[in-house]
């Protein structure tokens, strides 16, 4: 047992070179001046370079790349939405803003999709009574519409996070760990990998990432209620990993 809980925590540390990387470069750009050049503008050539690192020492994988790719124009166009919505702020300087957003704010999505592409490959994952696409894809439409329609009709996350249940009440999720196969729900992978992007965004916004309207005069921890949106951007991730494996036929779902 401590043997494959060990080899889980190689291989989960593995997964999340990206999001480490990325954490890294917003510690150092915090404490370093770069000369001649803005921090945003730093961490997107950062960004782009690990990434062609990444490729080419085949620690992901051309159609992994593409995943990223679709995550981290899904990520920016919600960004820019959200900034011109107020919900928070890039308050720094950088050539690389646009409509406010600084471009390398499309790979912290980006990374969450690199996770989850090298966590399944790595932990060979396979997923058991996956539901149809006919209750999936809207779904996952609809809490991706709801981050945009939210500010002006009401709120439905909370029968959205109830549709999640039920939907996926029978889904299991089957990884293997140093030869063993382990299982869980997987509503309940979705919860704990949102509250640890959650805490996640708390070291993030610490390290001035972004900014919500309730740090502009110093840090404080992100208000857990964006767990919550933590929780259904998940969905929305694992939906589009999960359909596009599903596509190629890299993925197991019966």
């Amino acid at each position: 047992m401590i043997a494959d809980i060990y080899h889980f925590g190689v291989q989960q540390a593995l997964a999340c070179i990206f999001p480490v990387f990325i954490f890294g470069m917003l510690g150092l750009s915090k404490v370093i001046d770069i000369p001649f050049l803005h921090r945003y503008d730093f961490l997107l050539l950062s960004c782009l370079l690990m990434q062609i690192v990444m490729v080419r020492a085949r620690l992901e994988t051309r159609d992994e790349l593409k995943v990223i790719t679709v995550f981290h124009l899904i990520g920016l166009t919600l960004e820019i939405y959200k900034v011109q919505m107020g919900s928070w702020s890039y308050p720094e300087e950088g050539w690389s803003k646009v409509f406010g957003v600084p471009l390398y704010s499309g790979f912290m999505y980006a990374s969450v999709a690199s996770y989850m592409c090298q966590a399944w490959r790595r932990l060979r994952l396979n997923i058991v009574k996956w539901p149809p696409s006919y209750f999936t894809v809207p779904l996952g439409a609809a809490i991706y519409l709801n981050f945009f329609t939210h500010h002006f009709i009401v709120d439905i996350r909370w029968y959205l996070t109830a549709a999640i249940f039920i939907v996926f009440f029978r889904t299991m999720v089957h990884f293997e760990v140093n030869g063993h196969r382990y299982r869980m729900p997987l509503a309940a992978s979705f919860v704990l990998i949102g509250f640890f992007i959650w805490l996640a965004e708390n070291i993030a916004t610490f390290l001035g990432a972004w900014t919500y309207p309730n740090q502009q005069n110093g840090w404080s921890l992100v208000h857990l209620g964006k767990f919550s949106s933590w929780f259904l951007l998940v969905i929305v991730s694992f939906i589009i990993v999960a359909q596009l494996k599903h596509i190629k036929g890299k993925g197991t779902m019966v």
